[in-house]
């Protein structure tokens, strides 16, 4: 595709037209083949974008497939309990999501009759929807035209206008620029550019679609540094007796993680110089140096056997089945 080497401005009636045009064609021909994508069912869509939340979609792949198989539909999803969900949702991290998805499919059955809601604005009467996900869905499944704004459409929409943007105006300018014909294409389209080609640090503008729009041409993004990353040495015990790994569970009222099994902690500094593993693990902005030492937990520590067949069943820290994992248990 040819493009001017004139920037037209996209919050002009020509240059949207030309943005739409462009994106779209760009996205029937390079767009991602991902499972979410095989139908427009507001189950599966709804599914993908709650994982698909602070979690990269290389991540989310397998997660997905594995959900689905358990709870293929929302009714399957509310009966199910939450140590269930978690069990099965164990490994991408930030738990709340899932324990509010569970909410969520249980508003649906008892107070929608099991058919999700078809507008932007009834689905954020769902627990843990908010403003976004609630675009994304309307837009995807019941072709509502709503746009979205995330990162990346935030990152895409400053650099073709060469400015910062607070929130309002981001949602304000993806809202003028949307296509009312195929909005759920167009929004998953800007948020697969911002993905794929307007990369935050190597922006890929010479396979750019939109290059003869954009007037950074992948310069002066508002990009947010990087969080130094805080480190931390963090141990475990793993003790193993007749077949089974002795695990203990998370206070239920604590904020991170609560419930979840992991193994015993103890204080890195001790656990170190009788390690049987050393391994590297992050969550968030902290790094953490992780060392595994085989024998019994500290006296005192209130804990179950558990045998490696029934593990897959309970809801694991993400760091405890990487563990297991690379100890050949599960």
């Amino acid at each position: 595709m040819k493009t001017s080497s004139v920037a037209r401005p996209i919050d002009t009636y020509h240059g949207r037209q030309l943005f739409r045009r462009h994106l779209l064609r760009w996205y029937d021909c390079h767009k991602r083949d991902l499972s979410w994508r095989l139908n427009r069912d507001p189950y599966r869509v709804w599914l993908s974008e709650i994982m698909l939340q602070q979690t990269r979609v290389t991540a989310v792949l397998e997660h997905y497939e594995r959900f689905l198989k358990r709870f293929p539909t929302v009714k399957t999803l509310s009966a199910a309990r939450l140590s269930s969900v978690l069990a099965v949702w164990s490994g991408l991290g930030y738990y709340r999501r899932a324990r509010m998805m569970h909410l969520a499919a249980k508003t649906v059955v008892n107070e929608f009759n099991g058919k999700f809601p078809e507008t932007a604005e009834q689905l954020r009467k769902l627990p843990g929807i908010g403003r976004y996900t609630a675009a994304a869905v309307a837009s995807i499944a019941f072709n509502e035209p709503v746009a979205v704004v995330d990162g990346n459409v935030r990152r895409v929409l400053q650099r073709m206008l060469g400015r910062n943007l607070i929130e309002a105006e981001s949602w304000a300018i993806a809202d003028s620029i949307l296509s009312g014909r195929r909005p759920g294409d167009f929004n998953q389209a800007i948020m697969e550019l911002g993905a794929t080609v307007c990369l935050p640090r190597a922006p890929k503008c010479l396979t750019c679609p939109l290059l003869g729009l954009c007037k950074t041409r992948g310069e002066g993004a508002n990009e947010l540094k990087p969080s130094l990353q805080q480190k931390r040495q963090i141990g475990y015990t793993l003790d193993q007796r007749d077949g089974g790994v002795f695990l203990v569970q998370r206070a239920p009222d604590i904020q991170l993680m609560p419930g979840m099994w992991e193994l015993p902690e103890i204080s890195g500094s001790n656990v170190e110089p009788d390690a049987c593993m050393r391994i590297r693990h992050s969550i968030t902005v902290t790094d953490y140096t992780v060392f595994v030492a085989q024998g019994p937990p500290p006296a005192g520590i209130e804990g179950r056997w558990v045998l490696p067949s029934r593990i897959p069943k309970l809801p694991l820290t993400g760091l405890t089945r990487k563990i297991l994992r690379e100890a050949k248990i599960i």
